[in-house]
Formats: C-alpha cells, sequence, structure tokens
C-alpha cells in the first residue's frame, strides 16, 4: 500500500516493517526510518515530535530527548524549550525576536503534551498545552491550554509534540492516524463553524480528536483561540488567530498507540491514593462536579472581588441570578468529563425557550460567565449562554472577549466611543442583546468589530483612553479584583503571558483556603505564594494534565507520580526546580521581546481607584510593596533573570 503523507514524502507499508522514506526536493536528503512497533524512547512518552513545516508541505519526525524532558519534562515547558532555540537560531541568522511578526512565517506554533497525558489513572491527564513564539494580542510568548480529549489521542496517534513552521498558500488541514500524518486540502473548510468543522471532519476519520479554528481564527482575530470536541478552548493569547494566519484549518488525531508505565504497580498504588485525595477533597470531590467552576460566583462576590463593569467596582447584589447553583437549577442538562477525569466540571446545558434559545451547548465556566457577564453589566444568564455559546462556535476566547465588550462599553458611556462608531449597535452596560451582537460582529470584523477583534488594549488606546484596559501586557485580567485579593494582583502583573491566573492561583489559599488560609487584604508572605504557585503551576502545565488537581494534590503527591510513570527518580525540590527552570526560560523569551520590570505592573485603576463598596471597600493595590521581595526571591533584576540565576538553573 502506497500512502502520501506530504507533497515530497511517501510511505511505504510492508508487512510487520514500516519503512519511511521521507525525501525533500529542495535538499534532496534521503532519511529512512524502519520500525516494526512504536518507537517509545522513554516511559511516558511516545518518544516522538512531528515536525510540519506548511511552507514546503514537509513532514518529518525527530526524536524526544531525555535530557530535556528531564529539564522540561513535556507539555509547556518542553515546548518553551524549543521555542527559545527557534530565537537563538533566528538570531544567528539576523532575525531580532522584536522583529518577529505573530502573523509571518517566522512565527512557530506547538501543541504539546506531556508523560502524563494520556496514562490511564494519572488524575485529570486529558489536556494539552499550546504556544506559539509571539502573542498577536500581546506580542509576548502565547501560551493556552485545553481539555477534552485532544491531547490524549493526539499520543494515541504517536506523537508527543506537533511543531508547524511557516505558512501555507491555501487552507489545509493536518491529518495523523496511527503515526502516519498528512496534509489535506482544507477550501471546503474554511469560513465554516468550528461545530461543522469537528463534525465534517468526524465523519471522515472516525473515532478521532479535532483541534479546529473558527472564523475568528481565520480572519486573525487578536484573541482567537483553538477549539476541540467543540467547547473545549486553548483560549488565551490569540493562538487561534497564528492558526489561521498559517492557513491551518484543523488538526485531526487518532490512534491505537499508547505510552508505557515504568512502574505500573507502584503507579497504581499511588494513582489511588491521589485519586482519594481528589475524592475528600471539598472542591474537587464537591464544589466541582456539582456546581462546576461557576461555584465561584458567589464566593468571589461575597468576597468583594468580582469585578463589575469594566473593574469600576467589585460587587454585584445580584450575582447569585449568574451563579453556578442558579444555572444547575435552570439550565444544567448533566456533568461533562474530559478524557480520563474524575472531577467532571463540565456543563452541559440549554436555553429551551426565549430570544437566547440554545440547545445542546456547553458551559459557561466561571471566567466566561464573569467577563461576558458581570463584567459587561449582563446580569442575564441566558444571555450569558448564548454568548459563551458563540465564542465556541466562531472559535473566541471569552475572557478576552467579555473583558474587550466591556472595556468598549465603558468608552461609550464616557463618550470616547461614539453612536456613529457603532451602527445602530447600542453598548450600553447591562444590554444584553448588544453583548451577543458584540461577539458576532467581532468574529467578522464587521464594523465595532474591527476594533474590538485588536483587544482592550489597542480599542482602548484607538479611541483615546487607555487607562480603560483592564490588562497587563496587553492580556486581559480574569475574575478576581487584586484590590481584595492581593497575592493574584502580584501573579497577574509577573505573570509572562500577561494578566493571567492560572500561572499561579493564588485565590486558592486567599479565598478558598486551600492548602491553608491566609488572609486575602494582607501583604506579607504574598511574594513567596506566587513564587511557589508559579513554579509548580509550569510543572501541571508540562506534565500535562488538569490545574483542578491542585486544590488537593501537591508536589509531593506529583515527585512519586510522574517518577513511576517515566522511571525517574524525582524529589520534591527537583520537581520545585523543573518549574523554576521553565518560569525562568520563559521570562528570558519575553526579556527578548523588550518585557521587563516596567511591564510587570496593574492597570491605573487598581492602584489608585478605592474598591467602593463590598467588604474589601477602600482597598487599592500597593503592588511595589509585593513586587519588591518577589524580584529577590526570583534572583531577578528589574524583571530580567540575573546571570547567577540561570547558571543555577542551568539555562544556556
Amino acid at each position: 500500500m502506497l500512502k502520501w503523507t506530504g507533497p515530497h514524502s511517501t510511505e511505504i507499508y510492508i508487512t510487520k516493517l514500516k519503512i519511511k522514506i521521507n525525501i525533500s526536493f529542495q535538499t534532496y536528503r534521503l532519511k529512512v526510518y524502519i520500525f516494526s512497533k512504536p518507537i517509545i524512547f522513554m516511559k511516558g512518552y511516545m518518544g516522538k515530535i512531528l515536525n510540519v513545516n506548511l511552507s514546503d508541505g514537509t513532514i518529518n519526525t525527530t526524536s524526544i530527548d531525555e535530557n530535556v524532558a528531564r529539564k522540561y519534562l513535556g507539555g509547556k515547558g518542553y515546548a518553551t524549550y524549543l521555542l527559545y532555540n527557534y530565537l537563538r537560531v533566528y538570531e544567528k541568522e539576523g532575525i531580532a525576536a522584536a522583529d518577529i511578526n505573530p502573523f509571518g512565517e517566522e512565527n512557530v506554533l506547538i501543541f504539546a503534551t506531556g508523560p502524563a497525558t494520556g496514562i490511564t489513572g494519572f488524575p485529570e491527564s486529558g489536556r494539552y498545552h499550546v504556544m506559539a513564539l509571539r502573542s498577536p494580542l500581546t506580542n509576548a510568548i502565547a501560551s493556552a491550554n485545553s481539555g477534552g480529549r485532544f491531547g490524549p489521542f493526539m499520543k494515541f496517534a504517536g506523537y508527543d509534540m506537533i511543531v508547524i513552521e511557516g505558512q501555507a498558500e491555501q487552507p489545509v488541514y493536518l491529518e495523523i492516524v496511527d503515526g502516519c500524518a498528512e496534509l489535506k486540502d482544507a477550501s471546503y473548510l474554511w469560513g465554516k463553524n468550528t461545530f461543522d468543522t469537528t463534525r465534517i471532519l468526524s465523519e471522515k476519520v472516525g473515532k478521532c480528536s479535532v483541534a479546529c479554528i473558527g472564523p475568528a481564527g481565520e480572519n486573525l482575530v487578536n484573541f482567537a483561540c483553538i477549539i476541540n470536541e467543540e467547547h473545549r478552548a486553548a483560549g488565551r493569547t490569540g493562538v487561534g488567530a497564528v492558526m489561521g494566519s498559517k492557513m491551518l484549518k484543523a488538526i485531526v488525531v487518532a490512534g491505537n498507540k499508547k505510552p508505557e508505565i515504568a512502574k505500573p504497580d507502584e503507579f497504581k498504588e499511588e494513582s489511588k491514593k491521589a485519586l482519594e485525595k481528589i475524592k475528600q477533597n471539598p472542591v474537587t470531590g464537591e464544589g466541582l462536579p456539582k456546581y462546576g467552576t461557576a461555584v465561584l460566583v458567589n464566593i468571589i462576590n461575597n468576597s468583594g472581588a468580582l469585578p463589575l463593569k469594566n473593574w469600576q467596582t467589585a460587587y454585584h447584589e445580584k450575582a447569585d441570578e449568574i451563579s453556578g447553583e442558579t444555572m444547575a437549577e435552570k439550565y444544567l442538562r448533566k456533568q461533562v468529563a474530559c478524557w480520563g477525569c474524575a472531577i467532571a466540571c463540565g456543563r452541559a446545558t440549554e436555553v429551551k425557550t426565549g430570544a437566547f434559545q440554545i440547545f445542546n451547548t456547553e458551559g459557561p465556566e466561571y471566567e466566561s460567565i464573569w467577563a461576558l457577564g458581570n463584567d459587561t453589566g449582563v446580569i442575564d444568564l441566558e444571555a450569558i449562554i448564548k454568548a459563551n455559546h458563540l465564542c465556541d462556535e466562531l472559535g473566541l476566547d471569552t475572557i478576552t472577549m467579555g473583558s474587550t465588550i466591556a472595556c468598549a462599553m465603558e468608552l461609550y458611556e464616557k463618550g470616547y466611543i461614539k453612536d456613529e462608531d457603532l451602527q445602530g449597535l447600542d453598548l450600553s452596560f447591562g444590554n444584553s442583546a448588544a453583548l451577543v451582537e458584540a461577539v458576532w460582529r467581532t468574529a467578522y470584523k464587521s464594523g465595532i468589530g474591527k476594533y474590538l477583534a485588536l483587544g482592550s488594549k489597542r480599542l482602548a488606546e484607538i479611541f483615546g483612553n487607555p487607562d480603560l484596559s483592564m490588562s497587563v501586557k496587553g492580556l486581559e485580567m480574569p475574575a478576581y479584583d487584586p484590590r481584595a485579593i492581593k497575592g493574584i494582583g502580584l501573579t497577574y502583573a509577573t505573570a509572562n503571558r500577561g494578566g493571567c491566573h492560572v500561572t499561579g492561583y493564588t485565590v486558592a489559599p486567599e479565598i478558598i483556603g486551600l492548602p491553608e488560609k491566609i488572609d486575602p487584604l494582607t501583604y506579607e508572605g504574598k511574594a513567596t505564594w506566587v513564587k511557589a504557585f508559579q513554579d509548580f503551576t509550569c510543572v501541571v502545565n508540562s506534565a500535562v494534565n488538569c490545574l483542578f488537581t491542585t486544590f488537593a494534590l501537591g508536589a509531593e503527591d506529583y515527585a512519586p507520580l510522574l517518577s513511576y510513570v517515566t522511571g525517574w527518580d524525582l524529589s520534591v525540590d527537583e520537581v520545585m526546580k523543573i518549574g523554576e527552570r521553565i518560569c525562568n526560560l520563559e521570562r528570558l523569551i519575553i526579556n527578548k521581546y523588550g518585557f521587563d520590570g516596567k511591564d510587570d505592573v496593574l492597570p491605573k485603576r487598581l492602584l489608585t481607584e478605592p474598591l467602593p463598596e463590598g467588604v474589601a471597600k477602600g482597598q487599592v493595590v500597593d503592588l511595589d510593596r509585593m513586587k519588591e521581595e518577589y524580584y529577590k526571591l526570583r534572583g531577578w533584576v528589574d524583571g530580567k533573570p540575573t546571570e547567577e540565576k540561570l547558571k543555577e538553573l542551568d539555562i544556556p
């Protein structure tokens, strides 16, 4: 049987023996790979990276480097290492990091799994990580994460990572089935939404997972995301727009290969203990399964930290109307779980009647409810469910989408955006119909949508009041006001990808009380907590599995789990050192883009405007007070790792 894997390569199948002949007509090199079973260089890994160059259509395979994996695991860590090496090569070729165009051929997009991904019994191991050299939204590094089943299916298809270079001239999609990779024409899919794209490709391939972009990604909306399983999103920093710039509509993965475990008996026992901790934990065992992530709406609102109307205040007396409890009572159909998940925090929902009727949808999550709801003043769960559905269908990051609409609403309220700019759209706070319409206009860059598509930072700059963008490094902050939760403010300011909570979720100890309760309004000790959470989060995102495990599990749990899977003898200190190394390497990359201490800041509103109501009334953020201590703990000067720190972490 003859099988094409690209315009310049051929696969020939012989009984029990597979010979892959990859011929590049540009370099006239011949590579032959012969193997009779899947190559597994290390336990927990498939051992292979698929390299795809869309400019010339070539596809080849390289091996996972065990030395690199020991230092960076996989997922976010290994991808960051690869991106750093691309920058070093570019610099040798005379291409400065600051000159890399997020939509240019030189940008690199990486899909990455880790040693936990797809391992049965490893808690919540159904995720994958996506990174790109440069984000179109922030101009920093692009980084996103998603659940569902794409990550495990990617490993089952035979690969730990997929590295995408170049740009195709016409729309294509990548199909990977049992180790065989092909680029196929996607012209007939271009223009279709994520649901139709997923359905069409799933019907062609059978049991598979599809990660794709919608019209927002095709139209290069700066915060377009990548959608898999219709409602799971690699959401932040515009990775979907990078994918769209490469004319890559989708990646389809399927296969029956499985990673091996080094010490299966020991792993099984350790896994049982970890899963029992998750089951007994009040958040992962009760709150998330019962109400999903939206269980946080009332909790954060009652803490005076639920931003309202573009962060003008942080408490709403009617927040319960959009809470997880209300969603469960009125709109929930069933729970939904990612691959290998015991928590099942996903919500299958529907709105049966009315102007925002929608059937067979999922969500929204807590962050989406806040961004599309409370932040825009829309206390209408039916409108929020519909707007969330459109974001999934069109391929938009809900946090940036809602935050940008909220920014536009305040710009309109204060007279910076005029009626003639809106072409009949009433962007008043609380307007449910305008919320839903603005989502559609953004995906297609229609009318005011062409400005909304830029994100709130550029929107606010264009309309004359940049201080109204509630973002850090160009990335819109999520649903926790640091005037009421000090530690999360330091996380926002110092996160390498911008205003982000999932790089160091100090809300856990500050509000929820896990692993211990600390005062959210004090500054003491917050730098230590933030550094520890950021380092450990890098480990989880490189393993790759779900951050919700961190409510119940710590490094003392991850060290033996990873050791038994890989066969490495990892201590708790080594695990944390891996996370610190990843965080510092990522910081080194954004330093090359020009980001440093001047960018580790918060919006002016949070530093100067006291909260007008709620339990944190009168509070602002004294960021410098925490940042100075944080830099000392990190071994950074003005937001840059010192030579001594890089040497300590063995970063070249």
